[in-house]
């Protein structure tokens, strides 16, 4: 249990290395938006409201899975919650494994409900953990720690192979998924951990009643590199420091699942500005999350760090959508960018 928590607050001080993040670009910088001269929009009126799985925020961003598992989670996770319920924004925990397995972890996930009474709050599992059956008695623990609103899955088969103590067998996952849809009394939420998702895994996760799916693509923290980058891993193996599907391109080939059925789809991976969560929604994405640039700034700074960088990029959201004659985030769409050429 100690490697456990070692681990977790080690991936915490990773990720804010600029040492951890992809060399590949997530596919943003690819675009640049069709300015329109004539907005007719009063940037006063601009509204940043988005919907999810029924719920109006008053923002499209949801603050990614981050950490929880060791001792010093409980007050990041408590001014995250604080936070996302001052600004009516939506987050998940990190990884509940630990807590699991250890009672006495739960309070450094209960103190986000405590902290945010009224916010949507997602707990987390990882998807080996649902092979061969992942029990009520689980499932219930899990969501009442928090009293979740969601649950969300994460894939991670990249990340578990970079790292010496990790799972290899990922035989019986999707079969997992698919009972935790069926026993759970709340949504669930499947995202990947930086390396993407494609429309054939997108599919097979839909058709067994995933509601949301969050892309998490290439082009944000590598959590290869973050493996190997661990001072107790003694094997490194940095050939797959870059392995993944940029994040534009998952966008690009989920959306076109959008003219089939209904699902959320949610834009991650390099997700650093008011024009990359513009430039997702315009790439179809319903909303999109972050976690480096937020770990980061509450590091640095604080409540006060996460609460300077959301209110420039909502103010930075707001411009963007006057200067491409939007009223608010769901009039973007793809004739709202325009591709570069070589």
């Amino acid at each position: 249990m100690a490697d456990i928590r070692q681990r977790k607050k080690d991936h915490v001080e990773l990720t804010i290395t600029e040492g951890t993040q992809y060399s590949q670009s997530s596919g943003f910088d690819r675009y640049y938006f069709n300015h329109n001269a004539l907005p007719e929009v009063n940037l006063d009126d601009v509204l940043t409201e988005a919907v999810l799985l029924g719920h109006t925020f008053s923002f499209p961003l949801f603050i990614s899975s981050m950490t929880g598992g060791y001792a010093d989670a409980g007050p990041v996770n408590a001014i995250i919650a604080e936070f996302c319920e001052a600004n009516n924004l939506p987050f998940g925990v990190g990884s509940q494994r630990a807590m699991l397995e250890d009672k006495t972890l739960t309070k450094t996930f209960s103190i986000v409900r405590e902290k945010a009474p009224n916010a949507f709050i997602s707990a987390n599992i990882g998807g080996v953990q649902l092979i061969n059956g992942f029990s009520k008695d689980k499932i219930m623990l899990l969501t009442s720690s928090v009293e979740a609103n969601a649950i969300i899955v994460h894939l991670n088969p990249l990340q578990e192979l970079m790292q010496p103590e990790g799972d290899r067998n990922f035989k019986g996952v999707l079969n997992g998924i698919e009972q935790l849809v069926k026993d759970a009394h709340v949504p669930v939420l499947v995202k990947e951990t930086g390396a993407g998702i494609s429309k054939y895994v997108a599919k097979r996760l839909l058709n067994v009643g995933v509601e949301v799916l969050d892309v998490a693509g290439a082009g944000g923290t590598s959590w290869a590199k973050v493996e190997n980058y661990r001072t107790s891993n003694k094997n490194p193996n940095h050939t797959f420091n870059d392995w993944g599907i940029p994040t534009v391109e998952c966008l690009k080939q989920i959306s076109t699942l959008q003219w089939e059925r209904s699902f959320g789809l949610i834009a991650s991976g390099g997700i650093r500005s008011a024009h990359d969560i513009a430039k997702a929604l315009c790439l179809g994405a319903n909303f999109t999350a972050s976690a480096q640039p937020v770990i980061k700034s509450i590091s640095e700074s604080g409540l006060e760090g996460i609460q300077a960088l959301f209110d420039d990029w909502k103010n930075d959201l707001k411009i963007i959508l006057t200067l491409l004659g939007c009223s608010s985030v769901s009039e973007l769409n793809s004739s709202h960018l325009l591709e570069k050429t070589a």
